[in-house]
């Protein structure tokens, strides 16, 4: 079992962990080292018990207030899902209908004549007149 040398306020500390956990070990006596700077700056010198103690109250409590904000975020998301959910198990909306107006066929047919005398008129144009 490895042993890693870490530092706390100050303070070296020999503590074995499981092989592989070395950098997490590292991390966590960074955070606590942290905090401890924090209290020892603040409080001058204290007993290495109630440095550590009061290092890992700071970091309990701030884990707390992150577990806190934690589970509202999820809370949100859960709602967020439900009412995504919801909207996709809804029936989808009724297509809108448009109603286009049909030219009528009495309309057309007169269209229709008008084209026919304006060829009509405008082949009558085109011929050579004779004078």
């Amino acid at each position: 079992m490895p042993e890693v040398t870490i530092s706390i306020g100050g303070r070296d500390f020999l503590v074995a962990c499981q092989a592989g956990e070395e950098p997490f070990l590292k991390s966590a006596a960074s955070m606590l080292d942290a905090e401890a700077q924090v209290l020892a700056g603040q409080a001058g010198r204290m007993t290495e018990a109630r440095l550590l103690l009061m290092a890992g109250l700071m970091l309990a409590d701030k884990t707390a207030g992150l577990e806190d904000k934690l589970r509202e975020a999820e809370t949100r998301l859960a709602e967020a899902s439900a009412a995504v959910e919801a909207l996709r198990a809804a029936p989808a909306p009724e297509p809108e209908r448009i109603e286009v107006p049909m030219v009528p066929p009495s309309v057309t047919e007169t269209l229709a004549e008008l084209a026919a005398q304006a060829e009509s008129l405008a082949a009558e144009l085109e011929e050579p007149q004779s004078v």
